[in-house]
């Protein structure tokens, strides 16, 4: 075991293997029996693949070359295919038109352009899908709608419901005599307000809408109707999302319990429990930011805990009576689709794209922490301490601590293995993972502390986190980074413009300037800033009090920014003119704009570039040298 200075460890995984094994996985879906989803490809350029397993446990790739799976409703999509008696119907990102793709036949255009779809599902027929469309043909805002679409025709759609401003989940029951959708308007976000609707369905249209759930401040999710009509729900009406029923024109809780069992809906179709058909359901539900399974007896509410591995379940989906499917990751494994036993707890890899495998003794294994906060308040984080069996610090030294925000900022982080994590703590870097006031997997309450106090409350909750370790002694209060993007690199950037605390800061196109986002981003998220800061113009001054760009007299630490240059997300002017205020007050910055990227970096040389470039700046700015060759990076002022 070799002695050397935090930060300067060599570790086993580059930023190129990290590039490599940054193969996402999403959209997990089950037909026939047989597993799909869609993975990643940051080597093509960051293109979508739809992809099913073979016998010999390989994949194959089931999307033709010049194709990309991917929707923008949105902008940040959902799930962008689905499966009709043999058939493949998916959006293709670059026209964003649905295409049909037959057994043996290349795909097809079913719709033109102009229209993005997503959240799709068809009838028990086969013929017709039902899809959330967003409409950019005319001028001002892109209309939502659920419409109907012939699934051996073509055409943009037969509009169902137009009647607010955005819609999802659109669910025929098994009879094909009802549909069920939930809609919400602005300036409400879907964990904010929605309402779940149910209609008649006829060949012609809907008939007989109705309201039976949802409205101020109760938000419903993920609409599923049983086989004998009952529909199932999830609400936060209890603080926490569980699941619901209605029935008899009565709504009744299946369970209570103090856990999550839905996560905001920033991407269309999330799927977090599933009806087998039996007189029971599979439900992931969330404790404290750790994922479980769970088998419910739909009649008693009793839950049947399933003993997994894992802390982080998602895309749930029921394969037998005895079997489900899930993209899962453990503590000490990255995200794998799994088949799992729901007897035993048995389950089998299907897919592990990884290709970087780690000795147990090189993984940094999360601690969950508490820590007080102001107001008297607690708040949430996973510590992960410096890992590397083949170096040792220096005596009396206390390693340096990077600060990751996660976007939303309503999202939140598991203790779930992550190359990314690892690719600090095997240098010996101290990571800090906070689940800051305003993250989900806490219940409404914890959520809502970041209304109308974006850029107080997690910024505090940043600050506190730091502070606890500090007087812990267990990292270096002099060398003390943070990072994070969108919403996570706003809170960078405030937590630098307003606070001493942190001497660097990467800032992953974040916000600097509010009422330029509130006036220039996307239809969904353009009138988010109404909850989380104020509503404009009346609110003015407030947007003024927060946004960094307009308080640099205290910012004096050292910013490291990446953009995309076709975010439509967050522009890339919030990141260009943060960086030249910076570098005309003297501050030392530095700037990287990556071409044909958007909201989240998807190519394998972005992501190598920008990762490498971070740890070197933090090499430049805390007076270490990291090992291996690294881009130079200079710092302007």
């Amino acid at each position: 075991m070799k002695q050397a200075p935090y930060g300067t460890w060599r570790s086993l995984i580059g930023a190129a293997d990290l590039a490599r094994s940054a193969i996402s996985l999403n959209y997990l879906q089950v037909a026939g029996g047989t597993a799909h989803w869609v993975e990643s490809r940051p080597t093509e350029g960051g293109r979508y693949v739809i992809v099913t397993p073979t016998a010999n446990g390989e994949v194959k790739e089931l999307t033709p070359p010049g194709f990309n799976v991917r929707t923008r409703v949105h902008e940040y999509g959902g799930t962008p295919y689905t499966l009709s008696r043999g058939a493949l119907y998916f959006s293709n990102f670059s026209d964003q038109r649905l295409y049909v793709q037959r057994p043996g036949e290349a795909p097809v255009a079913l719709t033109p352009e102009g229209y993005r779809y997503a959240d799709c599902e068809p009838d028990a027929a086969g013929t017709r899908l039902f899809c959330v469309r967003e409409d950019h043909t005319g001028k001002g805002e892109p209309k939502n709608a659920i419409v109907a679409l012939d699934a051996a025709g073509s055409g943009a759609g037969t509009v169902l419901f137009d009647g607010s401003d955005f819609v999802a989940y659109p669910r025929a029951s098994a009879d094909g005599r009802r549909m069920a959708w939930i809609a919400w308007n602005h300036p409400d976000m879907p964990w904010d307000t929605t309402t779940l609707h149910v209609a008649d369905l006829t060949s012609t249209g809907l008939s007989g809408s109705t309201s039976i759930a949802g409205g101020s401040r109760e938000s419903v999710l993920e609409p599923r109707w049983g086989a004998d009509g009952t529909l199932y729900f999830i609400s936060d009406r209890s603080n926490w999302w569980n699941l619901y029923r209605y029935r008899d024109k009565r709504i009744e809780p299946v369970f209570s319990l103090e856990a999550e069992l839905a996560s905001p809906l920033w991407t269309l179709g999330q799927a977090n429990y599933a009806l087998t058909g039996d007189g029971r359901a599979i439900v992931r539900y969330g404790v404290g930011a750790r994922d479980r399974l769970g088998v419910v007896d739909l009649q008693s509410g009793e839950i049947t805990p399933v003993d997994l591995p894992f802390v982080g379940l998602s895309n749930l989906q029921f394969v037998s009576p005895n079997a489900a499917a899930a993209i899962a990751a453990s503590p000490t494994e990255e995200a794998a689709v799994v088949t799992i036993d729901l007897s035993t707890g048995g389950h089998r890899v299907l897919r592990a794209p990884g290709s970087l495998k780690l000795d147990p003794a090189f993984v940094s294994v999360a601690e969950p922490i508490e820590f007080p906060t102001a107001g008297g308040l607690t708040a949430h984080a996973f510590y992960y301490p410096p890992t590397n069996p083949e170096f040792t610090a220096v005596p009396r030294e206390t390693p340096p601590l990077v600060v990751k925000v996660h976007g939303g900022p309503t999202s939140h982080s598991k203790p779930e293995l992550a190359m990314a994590t690892q690719y600090w703590t095997s240098r010996g870097f101290a990571l800090l993972d906070v689940n800051h006031g305003g993250s989900s997997g806490f219940g409404r309450e914890y959520r809502e502390r970041l209304n109308a106090n974006w850029g107080i409350v997690e910024v505090a909750d940043v600050v506190a986190a730091v502070k606890y370790l500090v007087d812990a002694g267990r990292v270096d209060g002099n060398r003390v980074a943070i990072r994070g993007g969108s919403a996570g690199g706003f809170t960078v950037l405030a937590a630098l413009a307003f606070h001493d605390v942190f001497k660097a800061g990467a800032n992953y196109y974040g916000v600097s300037d509010l009422e330029a986002l509130a006036r220039d981003t996307h239809k969904f998220e353009s009138r988010y800033l109404d909850r989380l800061v104020a509503p404009l113009p009346q609110g003015r001054a407030i947007y003024e009090a927060r946004a960094p760009i307009r308080h640099l007299e205290k910012f004096n630490a050292p910013l490291i920014t990446f953009q995309g240059k076709e975010d439509k997300v967050v522009p890339p002017d919030q990141s260009r003119a943060i960086v030249t205020a910076l570098k005309s007050k003297g501050v030392p910055v530095a700037y990287i704009e990556f071409e044909g990227e958007q909201h989240g970096f998807r190519k394998a040389e972005t992501i190598v570039r920008s990762l490498e470039s971070e740890l070197a700046f933090y090499g430049q700015v805390f007076g270490f040298t990291p090992a291996g060759p690294l881009p130079p990076i200079e710092l302007l002022v």
